[in-house]
C-alpha cells in the first residue's frame, strides 16, 4: 500500500516538475530568444514593450492553450477507452475530432462568405454538433459489429471521408481568407490568444472536473456492465455522460487548435504504466497533466526543430504516438497468445 502511494505521489511530481520545465522552455524558445530575467521583467516589471508582446500576447496564451487542451485531449481519451474497453479508441481513431473539424470548417467557411467572424462560442458548438453526429454513427456501427478491431477501423474509414471532404471544401474555397483555414486543418496551437484561452480555460476545467466526479461509478464500469448495474450505477444516464464528456473535451480541443493525432490513445496508456494503476480517481488527472506535458513538448519541437518554419503539431505528435500505439497493439497480441 505505501509503495503504491510512494509510486503515485512520485508520479505526479514528475509530471508537475516536466510541466514547469516545458512551461519555462516554451516561454524561452522561439524564433526570438529570450532570456529568463527578460521573461520575469516582461511578466512582472513590463519595461520593453516588444518583449512584453512576445511573452504575454504570444508564447503565454499559446503555452496555457497547449497544456489545457491537450488533457482534455488526453481525458476525452481515457473518457472513449473505459466507455469502448478498447485501449486504441480516442477521438481521433474513432472519427470524433475530423467530424468536429468537418463541423467547424463548414460553420466557418459559410460565415466567412457572409462577412461574419465566427466567434469562440459558435466554433465550440459547430464542433461539439459534428462529434456527436461521428459519435452516434459509431455507435450505431458498435451495436451491429462485435469485435472492437472493425469498430476502430469503421472509425477510422469515418475519420478519412471527413478529413477528405474537409479538404475538399478548404482548398476550393474562393477567399483568402478560408483558404488560410487549411493551416488550422492540419493542427496547430499558433494564433490562439487571450480570447480564445478565456473560453477554452472554463470548457476543459468543467469538463474535466465532471469527468473526475464520475470516478467513482467509471471504476466499477470498467469492472463491467453487470457489476457496476448491481452497485447502482445507472448505466444508461452513465454512457450517456461519458459520450457527451468525451464529445465536448474533443470538440473544444479541434475548434482551436484543430485535429490533434495520437494524444488521446498514448498518454493515458503512458499514464497507466507511470501510476500502475487504472483507477479513474488517479487517471483523470493524471491524464490532464500528461496531456498537459505531452503537448507542450511536440509544440515546443513543432515550433523550434525547423525554425523559423513550424510544422503542425500532428505530425510531431503522430511522430511520438504512433509508436506508443503500435507497442499497446503489440502487447495486446502477446499477453492474449502467452496468458
Amino acid at each position: 500500500m505505501k509503495r503504491g502511494m510512494a509510486r503515485t505521489a512520485l508520479g505526479f511530481g514528475l509530471l508537475l516538475a516536466l510541466l514547469l520545465a516545458l512551461a519555462a522552455a516554451s516561454l524561452v524558445s522561439g524564433s526570438v530568444t529570450l532570456s529568463v530575467g527578460q521573461i520575469v521583467s516582461a511578466l512582472f516589471a513590463p519595461r520593453d514593450t516588444f518583449t512584453l508582446d512576445i511573452v504575454r500576447n504570444m508564447r503565454l496564451p499559446r503555452l496555457l492553450a497547449a497544456t489545457l487542451l491537450g488533457g482534455a485531449l488526453s481525458v476525452a481519451g481515457f473518457l472513449l477507452q473505459t466507455f469502448f474497453a478498447n485501449p486504441i479508441a480516442g477521438p481521433f481513431v474513432l472519427g470524433v475530432s475530423s467530424g468536429a473539424k468537418l463541423s467547424v470548417a463548414l460553420v466557418m467557411i459559410a460565415a466567412l462568405e457572409r462577412g461574419v467572424a465566427l466567434r469562440a462560442g459558435g466554433m465550440i458548438v459547430a464542433a461539439f454538433a459534428g462529434a456527436m453526429l461521428v459519435m452516434g454513427l459509431i455507435l450505431l456501427i458498435s451495436g451491429r459489429v462485435r469485435r472492437m478491431s472493425l469498430l476502430v477501423i469503421c472509425g477510422v474509414m469515418v475519420g478519412y471521408i471527413c478529413s477528405a471532404v474537409t479538404d475538399l471544401v478548404v482548398t476550393f474555397a474562393s477567399d483568402a481568407n478560408i483558404v488560410n483555414l487549411h493551416h488550422w486543418s492540419m493542427g496547430s496551437f499558433s494564433g490562439i490568444g487571450w480570447e480564445s484561452v478565456r473560453v477554452i480555460a472554463p470548457v476543459t476545467g468543467v469538463g474535466v472536473l465532471c469527468a473526475f466526479a464520475l470516478s467513482k461509478p467509471m471504476g466499477a464500469y470498467q469492472l463491467g456492465e453487470g457489476y457496476a448495474e448491481s452497485v447502482g450505477v445507472p448505466i444508461r444516464r452513465f454512457r450517456t455522460a461519458l459520450i457527451l464528456l468525451s464529445s465536448l473535451l474533443s470538440a473544444c480541443v479541434t475548434a482551436f487548435a484543430g485535429p490533434i493525432s495520437f494524444v488521446g490513445i498514448a498518454v493515458p496508456h503512458l499514464m497507466k504504466n507511470l501510476l500502475r494503476t487504472a483507477k479513474p480517481i488517479l487517471m483523470i488527472p493524471a491524464c490532464f497533466l500528461g496531456g498537459g506535458v505531452f503537448c507542450l513538448l511536440c509544440d515546443l519541437l513543432a515550433r523550434t526543430v525547423f525554425a523559423p518554419t513550424e510544422v503542425s503539431i500532428s505530425s510531431v505528435t503522430a511522430v511520438f504516438g504512433a509508436p506508443i500505439v503500435i507497442w499497446i497493439m503489440l502487447s495486446r497480441r502477446s499477453a492474449r497468445e502467452n496468458p
